[in-house]
């Protein structure tokens, strides 16, 4: 089989996976009373969120675990092995997913503020955990440091490859997680990042990244079979967190990484529309530039739809993303 087309076979099964055991998962969940809580200044439709069930961003993980490592033990129905560098973004994964989770168990235990983790804790966290993956990414596996459009040589950072390796991760992670806050917003809008990068992986050769990707792409999509508006689960921290972190992983992989921001631009926008917010509040003594960050909820407090905002939002990640692969081949 050719390798474009094991990647998409692969999107086709951890999709049928996600969604064969989505269902009890749900219902499990709602079992155990493992329900979302909303921010108190959130607007007054998201009161309709609560207890959804959370923390459901452990319905792609498995799968994708799951299927990697069956591409490993499996050699008899003809797969090679996932080799060595898919262990750093597969493991990038689970562990920022269990720090997500909990933080997501936090939550659960202070329903009424909604509040998890200590910020600051949880941040440097996240520091200690991209160091040592910036480190694997260039000592161990050596991956390209830095790719610029229409340069066909690569650009040495040397040492400041691996602090700016854990910007990217920890930002991507944070960004994702901002992104999160409407009924598959966050899903679509990483499933076409990863989308995006797992055709550049394809063009480069890398099979084993292409591959992982395009499995990751199919397990969201089979996570949003239950999160698409009105949402039956959310992913949580758990989920975004773990897509996040991966996210700037392989972008880091591809050495396309100074890429992010054009194809991962609805996170960017996010998480920049929050630091603009903040310090716009701050040096005015209290006046602000949107009615509610992250961005998404400026729009809905402007009058917009759920729906609308996740596919408009979601036109334009499509639209950046397409564009971002064509100055990565050009």
């Amino acid at each position: 089989m050719k390798h474009p087309s094991l990647a998409l076979a692969l999107a086709g099964i951890s999709f049928m996976l996600t969604v064969i055991w989505g269902g009890p998962l749900v219902r499990f969940l709602r079992m155990l009373k493992i329900g979302d809580s909303i921010r108190l200044e959130a607007p007054e439709r998201h009161v309709t969120k609560v207890g959804t069930p959370t923390m459901g961003g452990v319905m792609f993980i498995a799968p994708v675990v799951m299927i990697t490592g069956l591409l490993n033990a499996v050699p008899l129905i003809g797969l090679s092995g996932v080799g060595r560098s898919i262990l750093v973004p597969l493991g990038t994964m689970v562990v920022f997913a269990v720090l997500g989770s909990l933080d997501d168990w936090e939550k659960l235990r202070n329903r009424e503020r909604g509040e998890g983790m200590s910020g600051r804790v949880k941040f440097a966290i996240q520091i200690a955990l991209a160091v040592v993956v910036a480190y694997g990414l260039k000592n161990v596996l050596q991956v390209p440091q830095m790719f610029l459009p229409g340069v066909p040589a690569e650009v040495e950072l040397g040492f400041w490859y691996i602090p700016a390796a854990v910007f990217v991760i920890v930002a991507t992670a944070n960004a994702v997680n901002f992104t999160d806050g409407l009924d598959g917003l966050a899903g679509l809008i990483s499933a076409t990042a990863y989308a995006a990068f797992g055709g550049i992986a394809l063009l480069q050769g890398q099979v084993y990244l292409a591959q992982f990707c395009f499995t990751l792409v199919g397990a969201v999509f089979g996570f949003l079979w239950f999160n698409v508006h009105p949402a039956v689960l959310i992913m949580g921290d758990t989920g975004s967190m773990a897509l996040g972190s991966t996210l700037g992983v392989v972008a880091l992989m591809t050495g396309h990484w100074i890429l992010l921001p054009v194809i991962a631009i609805i996170p960017v926008s996010e998480v920049v529309s929050v630091i603009l917010q903040v310090a716009y509040f701050k040096l005015t003594g209290g006046r602000r530039i949107f009615k509610m960050s992250p961005v998404h909820l400026h729009f809905e407090l402007s009058g917009w739809s759920e729906s609308q905002i996740v596919q408009r939002f979601w036109l334009v990640g499509l639209l950046f993303a397409m564009i971002g692969v064509s100055l990565a081949v050009a």
